[in-house]
């Protein structure tokens, strides 16, 4: 339950402090005195956007914190899943600075805003006024047949195969779509590859090494012509470098055998001779090696050709880009052959994950289709109690494709009058019955969840006289296993609480504020007065106001 809550600098709250009684809690107060404020603030302790301009004073930021003891309450699986130390106090907070960021904290560990919902939602439920008009909505509808049916866990396994459902039905399409496209390019494709393949691309630097030899042969007869001059200006009959030189070494060996001093002009010539001669043969080698092979010179230029015409189509700038491209397409196609079977297999996949999907979606059905009569008797006996005695309500169950929900929807149909056939909430109720049937579903729900703490806001709208004092038993029923904060404007209802609080502007400092007192029995045999005969109540009217919290 809430032991304590504190609001600091928010809207026209300097500071409050208000630690609401175990039981029922009622709220009164005149219109605009702060009761939707107070609201406001622990509409923030629940994860409601944040609003700079909601700061009392500007230059201070506004600090939300409510105290929860959780004694007797099992939630420790939700702090659990979020890594948060549960303990029997719970301390969540809420600032909003100056700049407007805001903040959160569950046990002074700072938390998102959804983590702060997902916890905050589990200590702490408030009914406004004009959630009434949610009753009409059949996920709404939906979600209250599943609280009444403690379908928790069951929609939880639903979900998760439904998620995998939906994980495998979008696999599936991808692959579908993607093999109308590759199917689409698929020959074109297949002809880019069998031309690369015809190709016989290995080399990666052929394209230069025939570029080399093209350079030769089209050269073949100058380089010829000029190595055989070449290597006739060294050796030839007429007048041979070679023989010449030769006679020079042979010279100098008879002027060694006078000077031996001129041995090493010998040797060097000889040398010389030795690497003229070895010259002269590798240039008659090369000359021999070169040949006129105009076949060879086509044969070279063609597939030159060949392969410049491909990088040029292929916006490739060398072989391997080419080949690069070659594999590329080759996965393309293997992919196009193989995806027949990759099919098979993600549809078999999906009708696994589909059967799994619809085996709990039955289950889930079957256990709202069970507690139809029951919820449907609960609710029309609490409303003949709240003053409609010719109430008729129908839940209708019907089947639809699978959803996040399930795969039924509810539509919840109703009639005040007799003789009128039952029809959509929101086409036949009016207010004073929207709100008996969201007490009536509220209170029989009320067990169904272990919510420490709801809150109702005005709960009562269209309802007074003993319909009233039946919605405030209710309430106390209620408000032995929940502690219940109700703000309400029925004096009916206001005297069935076991503690009142009430709300009030203050006007004694240069800005007005609102602040909360808890009200003696004293004052609160006033305030009832007050709610009953305005503000000079007679003495009946007081000894009335009195009568009614004795009796409660």
């Amino acid at each position: 339950m809430l032991s304590n809550l504190s609001i600091k600098n928010y809207a026209l709250i300097k500071h409050l402090e208000m630690s609401p009684d175990k039981g029922l809690n009622i709220i009164t107060g005149e219109t605009g005195a702060g009761k939707s404020i107070m609201l406001g603030a622990i509409g923030l302790l629940l994860g409601n956007r944040a609003d700079v301009k909601a700061l009392f004073e500007a230059d201070q930021k506004c600090i939300i914190e409510g105290i929860f003891n959780l004694s007797g309450y099992d939630l420790s699986e939700y702090f659990d899943s979020e890594n948060l130390d549960f303990s029997n106090e719970c301390i969540v907070r809420r600032e909003i600075s100056v700049s407007g960021k805001s903040r959160a904290f569950i046990n002074d560990t700072p938390v998102t805003l959804d983590i702060l919902k997902k916890i905050s939602n589990q200590l702490i439920d408030i009914h406004s006024q004009h959630d009434s008009i949610l009753l009409g909505n059949n996920d709404f509808q939906l979600r209250v047949l599943d609280s009444f049916a403690d379908n928790e866990e069951s929609l939880k396994i639903y979900k998760r195969t439904y998620q995998e459902y939906k994980g495998h039905l979008n696999t599936h399409q991808e692959l579908i779509n993607k093999s109308f496209q590759l199917r689409k390019e698929f020959d074109y494709n297949q002809f880019l590859f069998q031309e690369l393949d015809s190709a016989a691309l290995e080399d990666t630097t052929e394209l230069e090494k025939l570029e080399s030899e093209l350079l030769v042969l089209e050269n073949a007869v100058e380089i010829k012509e000029k190595l055989a001059l070449a290597h006739g200006y060294l050796d030839n009959l007429e007048s041979s470098v070679l023989e010449s030189l030769k006679n020079s070494v042979q010279a100098l060996n008879q002027v060694v055998k006078i000077l031996p001093d001129y041995s090493s002009l010998r040797d060097r010539s000889q040398s010389c001779l030795i690497e003229l001669k070895d010259i002269a043969d590798e240039i008659d080698q090369a000359q021999q090696i070169v040949e006129l092979d105009q076949n060879r010179t086509d044969l070279v230029q063609e597939r030159l050709n060949s392969l410049n015409t491909l990088l040029k189509k292929h916006q490739a700038s060398n072989l391997s880009e080419l080949i690069s491209i070659r594999e590329d397409l080759s996965l393309k196609l293997e992919q196009v052959l193989n995806l027949d079977d990759t099919i098979l297999k993600a549809e078999k996949a999906l009708k696994l994950a589909e059967s799994h999907m619809l085996e709990n979606a039955k289950l889930l059905g079957q256990r709202r289709t069970q507690v139809v009569p029951a919820i449907r008797k609960l609710i029309l006996d609490r409303l003949i109690d709240l003053g409609i005695p010719n109430a008729s309500i129908n839940i209708e169950i019907t089947g639809i494709s699978p959803g996040p929900l399930g795969t039924e929807t509810v539509a919840f149909l109703f009639s005040g009058n007799k003789g009128v056939s039952p029809q959509e909430l929101k086409n036949v109720a009016s207010g004073g019955e929207f709100s008996r049937l969201m007490m009536v579903i509220k209170y029989i729900l009320a067990d169904k969840r272990k919510l420490p703490t709801i809150v109702f806001d005005e709960i009562d709208t269209g309802v007074s006289g003993e319909i009233a004092i039946k919605m405030g038993k209710m309430m106390l029923n209620m408000a032995e296993n929940h502690q219940i904060i109700a703000i309400t404007h029925l004096h009916q209802i206001a005297s069935s609480g076991n503690a009142h609080y009430f709300v009030y502007k203050d006007h004694s400092s240069e800005k007005t504020v609102s602040n909360i007192k808890k009200l003696t029995q004293k004052e609160r045999i006033q305030e009832i007065a007050h709610m009953i005969g305005g503000h000079n109540p007679s003495d009946s009217i007081l000894r009335n106001a009195k009568e009614m919290i004795t009796k409660n």
